[in-house]
């Protein structure tokens, strides 16, 4: 797991540089201006990592509720005039300095917490709607509308995804997931047919070549991107795209760059990447010492699958096009640390479930081995387990 993050963060540090040199060349006079912050960011990101993995995962239950109220609060903040910064029409941070904070990369994390300590709490309702459901679906839903107001839709709809994932995970009955899907489709539907610009990007993701001039640019320049990668990509640092004609190149594009210049080798590496993060996470999962730690694990793999996955989705036309991170690689100083930060406890919880005791195999006096011996070891949840 450890060796797939490092991996994942080593190689978004060589990509931001690549595809973000000219641009910031233009704009800062300095072609390594993202380049030095990136790296501050991952030295953060790593001493994140570290507490993550050091810190004992059972504390986080005890602050669950003052860190979905610290987030709940951050987040309405920011629709406060005056103290959210606007950047392309979103106010999603606040800027002090020349340091900026997105409150909605650590509201993931609370939101993760809560869930996971609520479901845990809630096992044996959860066939109940009222009780085991309904509760979880309304804090999601204040925390990832707050999140839309900005606007930012693709962090709400990871938040909204990873929760009905959980839901499902603790045994909630699918026809309950599909109902809260339905009671949230007119507002979906609000959100992309009510606004205008959503509107044609959905337009331009069902054909992208008859909006090339307009709102189907950016795909259009992603897909001419991969293809022109092919299979082992131009090389390093000789990718044409970034030369000002796909925006976003370091952040919300950076998968296209990787296939441009990498090739559909490197997709694929990267790709595999965050396959072997994920299901080392969910081993760690389902090994977990207590359910709680069990949920959060699944939480956490949850979280990076989903969002790598909307990531890769968006660049490769498979769905609309969306400012969404691909996570340890994008360019981003809150998304990177609170990733590691999340990797991290994904660590620590896999470091800490229950081994079995060694069985005795000390000799007898005649000198016949003596038998293994049964010892009984507290599993999850308090229940006893033979060994």
């Amino acid at each position: 797991m450890l060796a797939a993050i490092v991996a994942l963060v080593s190689l978004g540090i060589v990509m931001v540089y690549s595809g973000s040199a000219v641009f910031a060349g233009a704009r800062y006079k300095d072609g390594e201006f993202f380049l030095r912050r990136q790296l501050v960011y991952a030295a953060l990101g790593c001493l994140a990592l570290y507490v993550g993995a050091r810190l004992d995962y059972g504390i986080y239950q005890r602050f669950t509720y003052p860190m979905l109220l610290a987030s709940a609060l951050s987040l309405c903040a920011l629709l406060i005039p005056g103290l959210g910064t606007r950047v392309d029409g979103a106010v999603r941070w606040f800027r002090l300095g020349g340091i900026s904070f997105q409150p909605s990369e650590p509201a993931k994390f609370s939101l993760l917490v809560y869930l996971s300590y609520s479901l845990a709490k809630k096992r044996h309702t959860m066939s109940s709607f009222s009780i085991g459901v309904l509760p979880h679906l309304l804090v999601a839903g204040l925390m990832a509308l707050m999140v839309l107001l900005q606007p930012d839709l693709g962090t709400s709809a990871v938040m909204i995804a990873v929760t009905l994932i959980l839901l499902l995970v603790a045994g909630a009955r699918l026809t309950y997931v599909v109902i809260a899907l339905l009671a949230g489709f007119p507002l979906a539907y609000q959100q992309i047919v009510g606004t205008p610009w959503r509107m044609r990007r959905l337009l331009a993701f069902l054909d992208p070549w008859s909006y090339r001039r307009s709102a189907g640019y950016q795909i259009s320049e992603s897909l001419i991107s991969i293809g022109s990668g092919g299979l082992r990509g131009l090389g390093l640092g000789e990718g044409r795209q970034k030369l000002f004609f796909l925006p976003a190149a370091h952040t919300d594009f950076v998968f296209a760059i990787i296939g441009e210049e990498l090739g559909f080798t490197g997709l694929a590496a990267v790709v595999g990447l965050f396959l072997l993060l994920v299901l080392r996470t969910l081993r760690a999962s389902f090994a977990a010492r207590d359910l709680f730690g069990g949920y959060l694990a699944f939480g956490c793999a949850a979280l990076i699958a989903v969002q790598a996955l909307l990531h890769m989705a968006v660049v490769t036309g498979l769905a609309p096009t969306k400012g969404i991170t691909l996570p340890f690689v994008s360019y981003g100083g809150t998304a990177l640390i609170t990733m590691m930060f999340i990797a991290g406890v994904a660590l620590n919880i896999s470091g800490r479930y229950p081994r079995p005791a060694p069985v005795s195999r000390r000799r007898l006096p005649d000198g016949n081995r003596r038998r293994p011996q049964r010892v009984v070891v507290a599993g999850a949840e308090g229940h006893s387990e033979a060994v």
